[in-house]
Formats: structure tokens, sequence, C-alpha cells
């Protein structure tokens, strides 16, 4: 099968970054599925494991998490699903990835393909889609309210891709207000499109911005992206007892202001559940469901904002350079092979 991978990890600019190859078939045994891919999502992940980390096994790693496609064979074990199915996904950090024809991966993380979007529309949503579900729904359990908070949820870094499915996700939550970060015009316009209450500057005080909204301490911060910078901030402006969950890697990240507040700090790992496939694995796979009938009911919309095609090395390597430029919104796709 054709499969994008690499031998040495670096930098995207080198001509070895990502490499057109050939693998051989892999076979589906026990829950898994054998996916033949239609179209793959480029997210952060992608760019810091390639940057960072070498082969899982052989001479190759193949990156790629988010997929939609097909499914060509079932393993003795599944339950969930049969050769035909349509699907879409966003893997296992520990195993190869989806930038081939082929690829396994466990019934339990994997959901049915919104039946109104296409391949590559599919394919933007699962890995942030799962990640902002979780952090919004479990971490922050922002239909809880904060006693003498403002019910109201600040996302910073709302014109990403996590960001950009947290607010569609926070506005299924009746009366809850939701306030987003875009620092220029056409990622403003983004969020308050996507459907932001309110939208602030990130490159400003946030503090302030949040004040001058009129409508009292949020309860919940969600932090997609460079919490470091505004972690002071986001103490500053949180409402006592209020819970803040963030998803980046921060160098350091010092809490200590958090304190007198009794703020409860969350951490978001979507990878964590198929990692060490807790007793609830499957939950990821019915987080999928609910996504597709949110989007299938017109309630949630794709967050595809840029197509390439095919799926071949040059192509992600476009995707992987714009994605670190950080001015990216939305989600980029690679969709079909020639």
């Amino acid at each position: 099968m054709r499969a994008i991978g690499y031998q040495q990890p670096g930098t995207i600019d080198r001509t070895e970054a990502l490499v057109d190859i050939e693998l051989p078939d892999p076979n589906a045994t026990g829950r898994d599925l054998l996916v033949e891919v239609k179209a793959v999502s480029v997210n952060p992940v992608d760019t810091k494991v390639r940057a960072g980390s070498g082969s899982i096994h052989g001479d190759w790693r193949v990156l790629g998490w988010d997929a939609a496609g097909v499914v060509r064979a079932v393993g003795p074990e599944v339950r969930g699903f049969e050769p035909g199915d349509e699907v879409f996904y966003a893997g296992s950090i520990g195993r190869e990835g989806t930038n081939a024809e082929l690829h396994l991966v466990d019934e339990r993380i994997v959901g049915k393909k919104p039946a109104s979007l296409d391949w590559a529309e599919a394919a933007a949503l699962p890995l942030t889609a799962i990640t902002a579900w979780e952090a919004l729904f479990e971490r922050l359990s922002v239909r809880t309210p904060v006693a003498g908070a403002a019910h109201a949820l600040l996302i910073v870094g709302g014109a990403g891709g996590v960001g950009s499915m947290a607010i569609q996700l926070a506005r299924q939550v009746p009366e809850l207000i939701v306030i987003a970060t875009a620092s220029r015009p056409e990622t403003q316009a983004w969020v308050a499109e996507l459907g932001a209450h309110h939208v602030i500057d990130h490159r400003q005080p946030l503090a302030r911005q949040v004040a001058n909204l009129g409508i009292g301490a949020p309860a919940f911060v969600f932090s997609t992206t460079h919490t470091d910078e505004h972690i002071e901030q986001i103490a500053e402006l949180i409402a006592p007892q209020g819970r803040f969950a963030l998803i980046d890697d921060p160098k350091t990240l010092d809490v200590v202001p958090f304190k007198r507040k009794s703020v409860s700090t969350h951490w978001e790992f979507m990878f964590t559940r198929s990692m060490f496939e807790t007793a609830d694995m499957e939950t990821q796979g019915q987080i999928l469901s609910a996504i597709a009938s949110l989007v299938d009911a017109g309630e949630v919309r794709t967050t595809l904002t840029e197509r390439f095609s095919p799926i071949n090395a040059a192509n992600l390597k476009r995707a992987h350079q714009a994605l670190e430029s950080t001015t990216a919104r939305g989600k980029i796709v690679i969709e079909g092979w020639q």
C-alpha cells in the first residue's frame, strides 16, 4: 500500500521530512477495523511528533490520526461494524497513523461518518471534536453552573481546530455565554460565524476585555494555545471556584495564583483512553456518534477551511508548514489518492 512516512525526526523543511513510500498491507485482528482511507486532516500533534519522535517500530514512522474512510475488513472480535461501513475517527497515538491507503483502528474509538458530509469534511472533525467534547463536558462540566459566577465560557484560541469545535459544542448548552479569542479580522469573523457571543483579542490583556463585557466573572476557561502567556490573566478573570482546562504543552505552568480562588485545573488529552485502553474507551466512539447526529441535524458544521489533493508527501508538507505558521483557522484536510 502507499503511505507517507519518515525515519528521523526534525524540521519540515528537510527533503526527508515526509516521504512517499510503499508498505505491506495490514491485516485486521481482534477488535480492529481495516479502513480504506479516503481523507486525512492534520493536527498540531502531527507536527510535534514529526519534529521530536522517531519510528514506533521498523524503519518508517507513519503519522496521521484524523481519518474518514470505508471499512474493508474486520477482526474476529468486532461487533459494531462490517465491511462497507463509512466511518470517521482519530486513531491512537501508540499505533501507526492514517497517512496510508489502509489503516488499522480499534472499533471502540470509531464512529459512523455523518451522512451529510463528504470525506474531507468528515475527516476534519474527529480529533478536535473529541478533544472539545471531553474538555467541555467531562473536564469542565460546563452544564453544571458555578455558584455566583457568570454562566460563561472563555475559549482562548477560538479560531483553531479545537477552538472552532468548542465554540459550536458550547452553544449546545442553553444559556451558556461563549466568549472566544481571536486576533485578526478574518479569525474574529470566523469565531463569530461559528456562534461566539463575544469575541476578544488575545494579543491584548484578557481580564480587562472580559470585565468590559459586563457579564461578570466567567465560571469556565478553556485554553487551547499559549497557556503560559495567558495564565496570569486567566487567574485574574476567572470566577472563584471556577474550572480551568488546557490542552497545550507549556514548558511551565504556574497555577499557584489559582489557589486563592480554589480554581480546579484539568488537562485534556484525547489519546488517554486509547493509550491506556481504559474501561470507558468506547466513550470516544459514542462521542463521534453524537457529533455525527449534531452535524446531520444542522447543529454543528465541519471546520474544514482548506483542502489539498491528493494524499502525498508534498501536500502533507504543505499542511504541516501551514499549521506550524500558527496562523491557520479551522482545519486543513488532504483527500484522495492518485
